[in-house]
């Protein structure tokens, strides 16, 4: 059951602009009307598009910020490039840190007082992890299996959450050996290790799955899942969340919920309805699109923060409408409320507040976006092409309406 409550927007902190990326166009660019603060800036006509928001905070309190490069002038296919910025300040202002080679869809997070970037080396690429002791600054070189490469390619993922529970640390990832195409290739997987073990030993990893796709689910309009979200259950137990790409007129957006079992070695999904213990589809607004849960660590359920699709543009295809970004709650990852739109603007074809990743800070959101927004010097290739990262609190988010 979907039920849907909508407030005014958000008061989002708007500061002024910090870093600008490498490969900017010489002409000056107008950041003045692009809501929050300006992490980085790389103009459409660079061929670099910003992607792959990644958002922790260290031990010291800073917070880390990072991205990956894609678009025709990106080495996204070969090596691709993320750069690493930090912040002394709480996000106000932003410094631009490290630049590394071969890190692509990572997620960062921190374990045992370290930061951690965990992802591809290339689009379709090795997946590896890299650590970095000195608050960003340098990186370990994932070399071979002692050192970072925890599995060979080709994988795929996203800036997703990386969970402690039961000992273990755990991922959400994609294997994409099935196939060629864009989303019917991926199977769920779920990776794992001991939290006290050497994390850049590929030995300390387990994999769960895959569990490759069937064109047969939602009636024949399935078209692949990904970018799957680990997350502990109210009885305790692991789901893999993952978004979902329909086909034709399916206009429905919908999680699939995939069960960990087995102590972490399988997978486990029954395509009907969302049930915790079997797995399913969940309807959920935004789930066409990259989004990361969180238990509220008060235990008041769990919130996302996804692109909702406006009653005026529900002619569309779910998938590529991203222009409004809403606060979503659920009290058991099954029912999904609409509590508040957070980010908004009329325009679908340029604009975008995508693939956000988000930290709880006491009673706000802190919230990284992959955002497509006018520059002056253009704007963005399209809503898709983001040409900005960028940086927003959403002040006392559990106030954001009732169900």
């Amino acid at each position: 059951m979907l039920r849907r409550s909508l407030l005014p927007l958000a008061a989002v902190l708007c500061l002024p602009i910090a870093v600008t990326a490498s490969g900017a166009d010489p002409a000056t660019p107008d950041l003045s009307g692009v809501p929050g603060v300006v992490v980085a800036h790389s103009p459409a006509s660079s061929g670099l598009y910003i992607g792959s928001p990644g958002l922790t905070r260290l031990p010291d309190g800073a917070l880390l910020a990072s991205h990956d490069f894609f678009g025709p002038k990106s080495k996204e296919f070969e090596i691709a490039q993320s750069h690493v910025y930090r912040s002394d300040d709480d996000g106000k202002t932003w410094s631009h840190v490290a630049q590394i080679e071969g890190a692509f869809w990572s997620s960062l997070f921190v374990h045992r007082g370290d930061a951690y970037l965990f992802g591809t080396r290339a689009h379709h690429g090795d997946l590896v992890l890299r650590r970095s002791t000195d608050g960003g600054r340098t990186w370990t070189d994932p070399k071979d299996a002692a050192s970072g490469l925890l599995r060979p390619a080709p994988w795929h993922c996203a800036p997703v959450p990386v969970v402690e529970h039961d000992g273990r640390l755990w991922r959400g990832v994609e294997n994409a050996s099935f196939g060629k195409k864009w989303g019917e290739r991926y199977a769920a997987a779920v990776i794992s290790a001991p939290v006290d073990a050497d994390l850049l030993n590929a030995d300390s990893w387990t994999v769960a799955g895959p569990l490759p796709r069937d064109p047969d689910w939602l009636d024949g309009t399935f078209l692949g899942y990904l970018e799957g979200n680990v997350v502990v259950t109210p009885d305790g137990g692991l789901v893999d969340l993952l978004r979902v790409n329909t086909s034709g007129d399916n206009r429905s957006e919908q999680a699939a919920l995939v069960r960990v079992i087995d102590d972490g070695k399988k997978l486990r999904f029954e395509p009907g309805d969302g049930d915790l213990s079997t797995g399913g589809f969940v309807p959920m607004p935004g789930a066409a699109k990259k989004f990361s849960v969180r238990p509220d660590p008060n235990g008041d359920g769990y919130w996302t923060l996804a692109n909702l699709v406006r009653p005026e543009h529900a002619d569309k295809n779910p998938g590529s409408v991203r222009n409004t970004l809403a606060l979503m709650h659920s009290p058991d990852l099954t029912t999904w409320t609409v509590r508040r739109e957070v980010l908004h603007h009329p325009d679908v074809i340029a604009h975008a507040f995508q693939y956000v990743d988000w930290l709880y800070d006491g009673d706000d959101l802190i919230v990284l976006s992959r955002t497509a927004y006018a520059d002056g010097l253009g704007g963005a290739h399209r809503a898709h092409d983001a040409n900005l990262l960028t940086f927003h609190r959403v002040e006392n988010y559990r106030d954001a309406g009732e169900e």
